[in-house]
């Protein structure tokens, strides 16, 4: 893949996901029911007949939605691109659809919900991406999913990807102007043939336009870590994890469990350090409101952001230390290293780390520019580099002190398994 088309993903780290759609009106809940952790999937757990579904369309009238509102909250928050659910698994089309009478043109409401993100994300700087459910269509006799309304042993599924997934993909990549990403999901047993003729589909339409990794097959632009999944080590490679504010990805009424500043404040810590971005996913309720227990969480992020977003925008994998960092995380960028102090109870007056070899220049508070004073030692009879950063008193922000450290050249670890490698080698 060209490095131009994956320039910008690279440098975003951090991304918001909006799951909005005839699901939101139910809310987690279908007679009696509670569904609410999985909120968008309630139409599948509680295997809701389709006629009956489908009446949720003449309920959808969300008068409180504002495209350049929820645009202006994600550049509160922080986020560098915004994917939006243009057609969830329910098979229902948030926009304007050519190929299927289901979609939002046909509600009470009556716009064109991806027409106008689209439009308010391109006044603002910020990177629109779509979601498109590529194999699920519980709407669709010949689609996976819905078994409860259609015999699976009659399902076509050539006849819907050729009537209506490449058609409708199509009309997103032509009528919302430039695409960043299309994000498919699902694939499962999609056929690796169908999958390919995808990826091949929509780069004749926008060739600039990244595809996720769950097109399925390895086909993708990129990774795509699993829903809430964060992996243990650093990723030699680029990719994504979709994390969710709460229990569940569609609004559910019951649902506000959302999660503390500090649990997401770490979470991006360790994704931008292991070199992958976070798409953070909030879900609107039927009036087209953010909640605003996520809306909290999210301002807080973006607050400490626009204070301390060097240290995650544009930044790589960092490299591997030996030892677990218990006070917080580390980021890289260049040739300057980022020590993000998250858990102040484990240093006492300083910050220490092992064997980091390259020399370093300067210290200094990322929030103020105050230069801190440090010491760099190499102890022979251990064969270990020692580094450590005097911060009695200036470890001040309840959620992440950032210290930048600057080199002298590119970061250099010094690895504990030296001679075990070496050995290795010689075998």
């Amino acid at each position: 893949m060209s490095d131009k088309r994956m320039e910008w993903f690279r440098d975003a780290k951090y991304g918001m996901f909006i799951h909005w759609g005839l699901y939101s009106i139910l809310a987690g809940e279908w007679n009696g029911g509670d569904y609410s952790s999985a909120a968008e999937w309630i139409m599948r757990n509680a295997q809701i007949p389709l006629a009956e579904y489908r009446k949720l369309a003449g309920q959808f009238d969300p008068i409180h939605f504002n495209a350049d509102d929820w645009v202006d909250r994600a550049v509160e928050y922080g986020a560098k691109y915004l994917c939006f659910t243009a057609k969830h698994h329910d098979g229902f089309a948030m926009f304007d659809s050519k190929v299927s009478d289901y979609n939002i043109m046909h509600t009470p409401f009556g716009r064109d919900v991806v027409k106008e993100l689209s439009e308010a994300c391109a006044k603002r700087g910020i990177v629109f991406c779509v979601y498109y459910s590529q194999m699920q269509d519980w709407e669709d006799p010949n689609a996976d999913g819905n078994t409860w309304d259609f015999d699976p042993a009659k399902k076509d599924f050539k006849v819907y990807f050729e009537n209506k997934v490449k058609p409708q993909v199509k009309e997103v990549l032509t009528g919302y102007g430039q695409i960043g990403m299309i994000w498919f999901d699902t694939p499962y047993e999609m056929p690796v043939e169908l999958c390919r003729e995808l990826r091949e589909w929509v780069l004749s339409i926008q060739p600039d336009c990244i595809i996720n990794g769950r097109i399925g097959y390895g086909l993708g632009d990129y990774r795509q870590m699993g829903d809430n999944d964060i992996p243990v080590l650093g990723y030699h490679g680029d990719w994504e994890t979709p994390m969710t504010l709460n229990n569940t990805w569609g609004f559910a009424r019951s649902d506000e469990r959302w999660k503390a500043p500090r649990v997401i404040m770490k979470m991006l810590v360790d994704v931008a350090g292991k070199g992958g971005n976070l798409l953070l996913n909030v879900g609107p309720d039927a009036h087209g409101d953010i909640p605003a227990g996520g809306d909290r969480v999210m301002r807080t992020i973006g607050s400490w952001l626009k204070i301390n977003g060097e240290s995650i925008y544009g930044t790589r994998r960092t490299i591997d230390f030996p030892y677990q960092i218990r006070w917080g995380g580390i980021t890289s960028k260049g040739n300057t290293l980022y020590f993000h102090v998250m858990n102040p109870g484990e240093i006492t007056h300083q910050v220490r780390i092992c064997n980091l070899e390259t020399k370093v220049k300067r210290v200094y508070l990322l929030e103020t520019g105050e230069e801190l004073q440090f010491f760099q030692t190499y102890e022979l009879a251990r064969d270990e580099y020692r580094f450590r950063i005097i911060t009695q008193g200036k470890i001040n922000d309840p959620l992440d002190t950032v210290i930048a450290v600057e080199l002298e050249g590119e970061p250099k670890a010094h690895s504990l398994y030296s001679d075990f490698e070496q050995l290795l080698t010689e075998r």
